[in-house]
């Protein structure tokens, strides 16, 4: 498929790449104009054949053949380039990217590709002038480059100049936020301080950054009564500022009043301008606190409504995660259940899920679920294995037996998984009378457990 989508690509350069090949030349018989455009053309399409079966010196010979017929070509200096990296060759890649570059200025690529060689050789000094180039194309998406280019160089005052641009434009995110007090720790950049920053909201009760600054200054002095006095007031001088909710959440419950903790972590779930990671963060302190407060619980099932299109991270199965560790297994259950109909393939949450139906011994529950995944899966040695226990449990013998019998020839390098299934074939075996195969998976087991034990 990669072959084929590259194979295409061709196509559409090639259209290109004749005129180029043709504006420095004496003019030809019509024979001869074709020979030299195929030649070219083959040339190229060899290079990216080659370059898409991993023959990256093979490609680069190629290519360099289209550069003996157009050495001004720009796309072709740009496949160099890009074969060079793949090869690790630096300094090629670098020279072949600066040339297309040089030669079509206005091409993204060709300065997202410098910035590609930059980045794996961590040159950040060159990166900087070429991320500030692509801003003009991409600018928040660049913009979170250049402030981590500016902190990785030290050069502090940009990047606080950037970060506070930024909180403006796209409003916060956790990691500029940490950077941010990176920065401020150094009494160096603690300007304006406390009693300046009190002057200016005054003066200027509408300017959401000199509250957030102020807060941030208060916090670290462990002034925290301070710190919530100045988010109520932002609280009250700006009413839609959904960054004093951060604040007031965490001011609330460290006072236990969960019903206002509440009601500003809704505020924040709900907000556009404060990033999903931090978003996280808040749900997690809740959940904490409501795990303690069961009278939340209503509040906090509400709240992971919000993460429902969440791509990334599968909120349910996290909290599964953190209820099956303080042994609540019913709270687990119905959480991992609540992940898998957010993502149904996911196989880890379903062996998770399993695994709890066994510690909360639902041996009916265990034995469906895992008839119903084994069907999806039916490579899954762990499946069987949990099908088999839940048979065993339920005096399922010839059930158990099948399901165990076929489960361990999936077992691969999972000693384990392995002495676990022997263990319950050993009690199969014993119910169903069959001494000869018992005695067959008792000294498997015997050998397994000393391996273990070594």
């Amino acid at each position: 498929m990669k072959f084929k989508i590259l194979f295409c690509g061709a196509l559409l350069s090639g259209s290109l790449l004749i005129p180029g090949m043709l504006h420095a030349q004496e003019p030809k018989e019509p024979d001869q104009v074709a020979l030299a455009n195929d030649e070219f053309e083959n040339n190229f399409f060899e290079a990216l054949k080659q370059k898409g079966i991993e023959n990256y010196d093979k490609a680069i010979k190629s290519l360099e053949k289209c550069l003996a017929k157009d050495p001004q070509n720009a796309v072709v200096l740009h496949e160099l380039g890009k074969n060079y990296l793949s090869l690790k060759n630096y300094p090629e890649a670098e020279k072949a990217f600066l040339k297309a570059r040089d030669l079509d200025p206005n091409n993204r690529w060709y300065w997202q590709s410098l910035y590609d060689v930059y980045y794996e050789t961590k040159d950040f000094n060159k990166s900087i002038p070429v991320v500030q180039k692509l801003t003009e194309w991409r600018k928040q998406y660049y913009q979170e480059d250049l402030v981590s280019l500016y902190m990785y160089t030290q050069q502090f005052d940009k990047a606080l100049d950037l970060i506070n641009e930024m909180e403006q434009t796209v409003g916060m995110s956790e990691k500029r936020e940490m950077y941010k007090l990176q920065i401020l720790s150094d009494s160096k950049y603690r300007k304006p301080q406390k009693e300046t920053l009190e002057e200016a909201i005054k003066k200027n009760p509408k300017e959401e950054s000199n509250y957030l600054e102020l807060i941030y200054l208060y916090s670290e002095s462990n002034q925290e009564q301070k710190a919530q006095e100045v988010a109520k007031k932002l609280e009250k001088e700006i009413p839609g500022s959904d960054w004093a909710q951060v604040s007031l959440f965490k001011f609330n419950l460290n006072n236990n009043d969960g019903k206002k903790a509440a009601e500003s972590m809704f505020r924040v779930l709900d907000s556009k301008k404060i990033d999903r990671k931090i978003k996280h963060r808040v749900l997690n302190e809740f959940l904490i606190y409501a795990s303690n407060n069961p009278q939340y619980t209503g509040d906090f099932d509400k709240a992971i409504g919000y993460f429902e299109d969440d791509k990334q991270v599968n909120v349910p199965k996290e909290i599964g995660k953190f209820f099956f560790s303080k042994n609540r297994y019913p709270e687990a259950i119905k959480y991992f259940e609540r992940g898998l109909t957010q993502k149904p393939d996911d196989i880890e949450t379903v062996e998770l899920l399993l695994y709890t139906y066994t510690e909360a011994a639902q041996y009916d529950r265990l034995l469906k679920k895992s008839e119903e995944y084994i069907e999806l899966y039916p490579t899954q040695a762990r499946l069987y294995y949990f099908a088999g226990l839940a048979s065993n449990q339920q005096k399922q013998y010839t059930k158990a037996k099948d399901y165990l019998e076929t489960g361990i020839d999936f077992v691969v390098e999972d000693p384990e998984l392995e002495l676990k299934i022997t263990k319950q074939l050993v009690d199969t075996y014993t119910a169903l009378g069959d001494n000869k195969k018992k005695n067959e998976m008792a000294q498997r087991q015997a050998k397994l457990e000393k391996s273990k034990s070594n």
